[in-house]
């Protein structure tokens, strides 16, 4: 997927295939030859490199483990869905909270640590690359910024992971123990910390997709808030807000209309601060359908209805077929009901099944609503090469303007501030202001942010995952993480996770 817009020779995904602490490493060698000695001689090759970096990216939408469609599934507004009880069992037992360390999608422990080993590999070239400071500068920080973000993933997923800064070896491999989380996360800190100096606060459309100084910063607040360090959280936070409801230093303003925000053509608007990006002009084809040339949002095709059709002249919407995934639970549809957000967040099919004006074959756990902000239209279908179901172009966001309003309002916790930043979102939609509290400001995100994978974190958070989850099998003190996959322990040093074993 090319994750960002600038002119780049591709290489990266040719020549990186290390995904994980496994003896898949000592089988690409030659590669790992060709990058120490014949790469990483020039700005241009590092830029190719850096694309290679911001790859892994694709990891929130793309492929059919994906992190949105995962996340949402282990929440409470989400089921499974799919063809079946058995479609895709890591989803399927995610939502039942009962991953096992064998059915675990190895994927989202090994495309992560693959997008991390990309940014090891990069940063410990670039020293003795020729190129301007400046530009050296600004490659170094976006590729720290983009460890930091995968290894943001990792241990909110496993807690327990591998804290990997520089290329493994056939020597080294094997010896890498766990690090304790708190290093993990200082890390993350030391990253972003280093890296937002270096980034530019505003960039040209061609460089759409670079991660700018507002989006480290952003990112840097949420780890902040994850980690409870609420006044480090609403400092550096308020650096990308401003003031609630106004355009901030780098131009940055909530939309006007929230619906726009799912327009598939508006890509890169002023709430967008790390926003992953998807094209159908890569034409991608089933042969490489979850490789790193598959460029197109498998998210939407996932969350379409199955074999659905409508009648002639029907007012039931356009939407090509899908699979099915991430069914609305009745819970989400009850409390959204009134909320202006709804229409722009859930599509009721059964307005137009009850009227025989449209058909689809119901998912596992089927409710008939779907997630409107994603759910695949004809109007987006591509027109291009490749298969069209594989070739959906919406971007997806990471953190956007809204999310940061809240976590610094949550952060802050009182105060004319949080109430300013909570009412900022809530008059864009149209509603009234409420008192700011720990409760509203939860409220106000489930509704916000229903169906963009942020739910199931925020949840285990809190420290509510044990009592919303708990009719969805949910035990506590094991259910907050995934197992590590069974292969990444074999043959070397890792553990794996309490209750797991």
């Amino acid at each position: 997927m090319k994750t960002i817009k600038f002119k780049y020779l591709f290489i990266a995904s040719a020549i990186i295939s290390f995904g994980s602490c496994s003896e898949e490493f000592i089988e690409v060698q030659p590669k790992g030859v060709f990058l120490s000695e014949n790469y990483y001689s020039n700005e241009q090759q590092c830029t190719s490199a850096l694309v290679g970096v911001y790859d892994a990216m694709r990891k929130n939408s793309g492929g059919f483990e994906n992190m949105i469609t995962m996340m949402n599934a282990g929440s409470d507004d989400f089921y499974a869905g799919g063809g079946s009880s058995t479609d895709g069992e890591g989803i399927q037992t995610f939502s039942t909270h009962s991953l096992t360390p064998t059915g675990i999608p190895g994927s989202f422990w090994n495309d992560h640590y693959q997008g991390v080993f990309r940014a090891n590999v990069l940063l410990s070239k670039l020293p003795q690359t020729v190129m301007a400071d400046d530009v050296k500068a600004r490659i170094a920080a976006e590729a720290k910024a983009l460890r930091a973000i995968y290894y943001f993933n990792l241990v909110r997923m496993f807690k327990n992971i591998p804290l990997i800064l520089e290329p493994l070896t056939t020597q080294t491999m094997y010896d890498v123990e766990q690090a304790t989380s708190e290093a993990t996360y200082a890390q993350i800190e030391k990253d972003l910390i280093e890296a937002i100096p270096a980034l530019p606060g505003t960039i040209p459309s061609s460089d759409a997709g670079r991660i700018t100084k507002g989006g480290a910063q952003a990112m840097l607040g949420k780890v902040y808030l994850f980690e409870n360090k609420k006044p480090e959280a609403a400092a550096i936070l308020a650096q990308v807000n401003g003031t609630p409801g106004a355009v901030n230093q780098y131009g940055n303003k909530l939309l006007a209309s929230y619906k726009d925000l799912w327009v598939v053509s508006n890509k890169f608007n002023t709430e967008s601060l790390i926003e992953v990006c998807h094209s159908s002009a890569g034409n991608t084809e089933w042969g490489w359908y979850a490789s790193s040339r598959d460029e197109g949002n498998t998210m939407n095709l996932m969350i379409g209805p199955r074999n659905y059709s409508k009648t002639a002249g029907s007012p039931a919407p356009d939407l090509p077929s899908g699979w099915g995934f991430n069914i609305i639970t009745q819970d989400l549809y009850d409390a959204m009901k009134t909320d202006p957000r709804f229409t722009a967040t859930i599509l009721d099919l059964n307005i137009y099944t009850t009227a025989g004006t449209a058909k689809y074959d119901p998912s596992y756990q089927n409710t008939g609503y779907f997630l409107s902000k994603f759910v695949p239209r004809a109007s987006d279908v591509s027109q291009g090469g490749g298969n069209v179901e594989l070739n959906y172009r919406q971007n997806t966001p990471i953190i956007r303007l809204a999310d940061t309003y809240l976590m610094e309002a949550e952060a802050l916790g009182s105060g004319a501030r949080a109430q300013a930043l909570l009412d900022a979102v809530r008059a864009r939609v149209g509603l009234p202001s409420v008192p700011v509290t720990l409760q509203a400001i939860k409220n106000e995100r489930r509704m916000e942010f229903a169906g963009e994978g942020l739910r199931f974190f925020d949840l285990v958070r809190w420290g509510d995952a044990p009592t919303v989850l708990a009719n969805r099998g949910f035990n506590a003190g094991v259910d907050e993480i995934f197992p590590i996959p069974t292969r990444e322990l074999q043959g070397t040093k890792l553990k794996q996770n309490p209750g797991y074993n």
